[in-house]
């Protein structure tokens, strides 16, 4: 991914890097158009070829950027598209075919610096500090052939001692084994100190020296892309290409997909208790809707509203317990006049005695 200003030669070092033309048909805006620009994404394949092993590479520009009178999180898009990237590849690897997944996550954002200016803008800080929990920021200062050899070296330590003091997490290097060669070691310490990569690109051919090479004619000389007393263009090539690729896909999975893989995790595992905890109270209560207040009623009026109700209620209730008791006391009456109605009369005890006398005399 290749983020920036207008103007600071992304497409022209895109071509230079992989040398071809991916910008044919690219329309460039006016002042007026750019006033509400917003950000867009657009993506490109190129196939390279390195050592023999050919390598499809998808560049993610992101034109608009920056280019607007009001830039407030016009990196939001960047960031969106970067997650969105995440979530494919998530759901990929959660499915049930995981043999052949198309891994299009982003494992580098090279960040283009202006050279105009004094170390870091707050739109550059800002971009940065949103991005680098998410992808692995390369940055890059931008048309290093406007600076002088001493004005780069100032702003390349300017700008990495306000990357430092902003808390800024760009890609680190790993560092060198310590049975590797001191070519090896002295290359690597190079390439940390290159920090941002101070590049020059050119889609032209031009002759210098009596030999043809990709650069920039002026006046006073011609600038050689591929020159690394003139810019860092062949140490960011081979990073990118060679030398670091892999480790940038390393990170990429080890470490930022990582966290939004585990971002992800705890999300689901909360909406899974959240309403493991509804249902629940659901069952318990009976109901998982709140009792509602009353809208519009100040507290007094309210507690008066609660007290006449409780009065209402109390009154029924009497009334009620009244009602049942009369009930009881006339269902009792009628029982008792029943049984006596229906009950046999029980015979004289004296008589019944008398009567077996004379029986017996």
């Amino acid at each position: 991914m290749v983020a920036g200003e207008s103007g600071l030669g992304k497409s022209t070092l895109v071509n230079s890097l992989f040398l071809t033309d991916l910008y044919k048909d690219r329309k460039l805006l006016n002042a007026e158009e750019r006033i509400t620009q917003t950000v867009e994404i657009t993506k490109h394949t190129v196939d390279i070829e390195e050592k023999g092993v050919k390598l499809k590479l998808t560049i993610v520009d992101t034109p608009g950027f920056g280019d607007a009178v009001n830039n407030t999180e016009c990196w939001k898009s960047v960031a969106d598209y970067i997650d969105q990237q995440f979530e494919q590849y998530f759901r990929d690897e959660s499915g049930l075919n995981r043999k052949n997944i198309q891994d299009n996550r982003v494992h580098c954002c090279l960040y283009f610096i202006s050279p105009f200016g004094h170390g870091l803008r707050p739109l550059d800080v800002e971009f940065m500090k949103a991005l680098h929990e998410k992808v692995n920021i390369v940055p890059i200062l931008a048309k290093a052939d406007t600076l002088t050899p001493t004005e780069v070296k100032k702003k390349k330590i300017k700008i990495r001692e306000e990357i430092e003091q902003y808390g800024i997490k760009i890609y680190q290097f790993p560092d060198c084994d310590s049975d590797e060669d001191e070519e090896f070691k002295q290359q690597d310490t190079e390439l940390k100190e290159s920090i941002p990569f101070a590049v020059i690109g050119s889609n032209t051919v031009v002759e210098a020296k009596g030999k043809r090479v990709r650069g920039r004619l002026y006046p006073w000389g011609i600038v050689e892309v591929e020159n690394s007393a003139h810019c860092d263009f062949v140490k960011l090539r081979n990073m990118l290409v060679r030398t670091h690729m892999q480790d940038l896909k390393d990170v990429t999975r080890e470490t930022h997909y990582e966290n939004y893989r585990a971002h992800c995790i705890q999300s689901m595992t909360r909406m899974v208790v959240k309403e493991r905890n509804r249902n629940k109270l659901t069952r318990e209560s009976g109901t998982d809707f709140p009792i509602p207040m009353v809208p519009g009623v100040a507290d007094n009026d309210t507690e008066k509203l609660i007290r006449e109700k409780d009065e209402e209620v109390r009154h029924a209730n009497h009334k009620l317990d009244s009602h049942h008791q009369h009930d009881h006391e006339h269902s009792a009456s009628e029982h008792n006049s029943d049984h006596h109605e229906h009950s046999d009369p029980q015979p004289n005890p004296e008589t019944h005695s008398d009567h077996k006398g004379d029986e017996a005399l």
